[in-house]
C-alpha cells in the first residue's frame, strides 16, 4: 500500500474512497484527519490471509490510533489487541475486542493496572522485567488468579531503523537480555500465580527488510528450545510488530513474505503465533488535511505556512520524520502539466521546529488551498496535544460514499475548563 493507493486524484481532486476530500473540508473544518475504512480493512484481510496456514492470534497495536472507530472496525474483523495501559485496555474492551484476544505489553505496569488485567481474563502479560515478574505474581496471589506471562526478550539485534524507534538493542530499556532469559523463566516457574506460556519479542518499529526479524527469530527459536530443555511448556510465541510502510520510496516486504519467514523459522516449534501491527495496518489508510494560512516570501526561501502544526503532527519535529505533501485539489504530483514550487511547509506553533518539510517541491499554492499529509493514520492524532492551547484536530472516517466526524474538535472552553483555580487564589 503506497501513501496515494486509497487517496487516488481523480479529475484534479483527492478522493478518499468515494468522497472528494474537498467536499468533507466544507463540512469539517481543517485541520482533520481522515482514514479510509476499506484501506484498514485491507490492510487487516491482508494479515488474516497471509497467516491462514498458521496458528495466529493478531492482536492490533492500539498505540498506533486507538480511535473507537478504528477499534471497532478491526474488532469486527476478529483482531486482538495489544495494549500498553490500562486505558487501552478499557478502549479495546468498549470497542468488542474479547479480553482473551488483549495481551498487555509495556515497561511500567503499575498494581491497579495488573489487577484491572488480570480481573478481565486477559490473554498474555508480556513481562518487561524481574520486578515486574514480582507485582504481578502478587497481584494474582492475591486475586487468587492466575496470569499467563512471556518474558520479552532482548535480543540485542539491530533493527536499522530510526533510534527512537529501535526498541531490540541491549542499551534500550525494553525487556529482559537473552543472556539473561533461562534465569528469569526459572524464577518465574516458581513463583505463585504465575503460569509460563510463551516467549515474547519486538525489536523496533518501521522496519523495511526482514533480516533483522530473521535474526531475531533465530535467537528467539534457539531459546525456546532450551527453555523446553528446563522444563518449560512454551505453546506461544510473540513476534511483535514493526513492518514498515511506505511513505516516501521505501520498498516493504509483504506480508505474504513476512508470514513465510516467520513460519520458516518458528514453524517446526508448534507454537501459537502472536503478531502485533500497528503502523502497518494505520500508517496508510490516513491522512492529515490541512489548509494554507499564508504564502511568505522570506529573504532566503519561501515558506507555505498552514493550519497543522506539530501539535496536531509531531512526527516531523520528533523523527525528522518525512510524509508526501500533496495539493488536495491539483493535478496528481505525477502529472506534469503544472508547475511545482519549492517550500518550506511550515505549521503555526510557536517553535522553530514547527516544519513538516524543507525545500519541499509541491503545486504553486495560494491561501485557502487544501493540502495533504499523507501516511499520517498512524502516530499522528495519537500523538497529538493542546500545545499553544490549540484544539485537537478532529477524525473522519469514511466507508463508499459516507463519512462521519469519529472524534470532535473541542472547544477553546472545553481545553481550558480542565484546568481548576485553587480556592486560595
Amino acid at each position: 500500500m503506497t501513501p496515494t493507493s486509497y487517496f487516488p486524484h481523480k479529475n484534479n481532486q483527492m478522493f478518499v474512497e468515494n468522497i472528494a476530500v474537498s467536499d468533507i473540508a466544507k463540512k469539517v473544518q481543517t485541520p482533520f484527519y481522515c482514514y479510509s475504512h476499506t484501506a484498514i480493512e485491507a490492510s487487516f484481510q491482508d494479515y488474516q490471509n497471509a497467516f491462514s496456514n498458521q496458528d495466529t492470534l493478531i492482536c492490533y497495536a492500539v498505540k498506533a490510533n486507538s480511535n473507537q472507530a478504528v477499534l471497532t472496525t478491526l474488532s469486527k474483523l476478529g483482531s486482538g489487541a495489544d495494549v500498553v495501559s490500562m486505558g487501552e485496555i478499557q478502549r479495546a474492551i468498549m470497542a468488542g475486542i474479547p479480553a482473551n484476544k488483549i495481551v498487555y505489553s509495556g515497561v511500567a505496569k503499575t498494581e491497579e493496572e495488573i489487577n484491572y488485567a488480570l480481573s478481565l481474563g486477559i490473554f498474555q502479560f508480556n513481562v518487561e522485567s524481574e520486578p515486574e515478574l514480582a507485582l504481578i505474581s502478587k497481584v494474582a496471589t492475591a486475586l487468587n488468579k492466575t496470569a499467563a506471562i512471556a518474558f520479552r526478550i532482548n535480543p540485542n539485534v539491530c533493527a536499522q531503523t530510526h533510534e527512537k524507534i529501535s526498541t531490540g538493542k541491549a542499551e534500550n530499556k525494553f525487556g529482559v537480555p537473552i543472556s539473561k532469559a533461562r534465569v528469569a523463566y526459572k524464577e518465574a516457574a516458581a513463583l505463585p500465580g504465575i503460569k509460563v506460556q510463551g516467549v515474547d519479542v519486538h525489536i523496533g518499529s518501521q522496519l523495511t527488510n526482514l533480516t533483522p526479524f530473521t535474526e531475531a527469530y533465530q535467537h528467539i527459536a534457539q531459546l525456546v528450545v532450551e527453555l523446553r530443555e528446563d522444563g518449560h511448556d512454551i505453546n506461544v510465541i510473540d513476534v511483535g510488530g514493526g513492518l514498515g510502510i511506505t511513505y516516501s520510496d521505501e520498498i516493504i516486504p509483504s506480508k505474504q513474505t513476512y508470514a513465510e519467514m516467520v513460519h520458516a523459522q518458528l514453524g517446526h516449534l508448534n507454537c501459537k503465533i502472536i503478531i502485533e501491527p500497528g503502523r502497518s495496518l494505520l500508517g496508510n489508510a490516513g491522512i492529515l488535511v490541512s489548509s494554507v494560512v499564508f504564502v511568505k516570501k522570506g529573504e532566503e526561501r519561501e515558506f507555505l505556512i498552514i493550519d497543522a502544526g506539530m501539535n496536531d503532527l509531531i512526527r516531523p519535529s520528533m523523527y525528522d520524520a518525512y510524509h508526501q505533501i500533496i495539493a488536495v485539489d491539483k493535478a496528481s504530483i505525477d502529472n506534469n502539466e503544472e508547475p511545482l514550487k519549492t517550500y518550506d511547509i511550515v505549521g503555526p506553533v510557536c517553535e522553530t521546529g514547527d516544519t513538516f518539510a524543507k525545500a519541499r517541491q509541491v503545486h504553486d499554492a495560494e491561501i485557502g488551498d487544501l493540502i495533504a499529509i499523507m501516511s499520517s493514520g498512524a502516530y499522528g492524532s495519537v500523538m497529538s496535544s493542546t500545545y499553544n492551547t490549540r484544539m485537537l484536530a478532529p477524525e473522519v472516517m469514511v466507508k463508499g460514499d459516507e463519512f462521519a466526524v469519529v472524534r470532535t474538535r473541542p472547544s477553546y472552553e472545553d481545553i481550558i475548563k480542565q484546568d481548576i483555580t485553587p480556592d486560595w487564589l
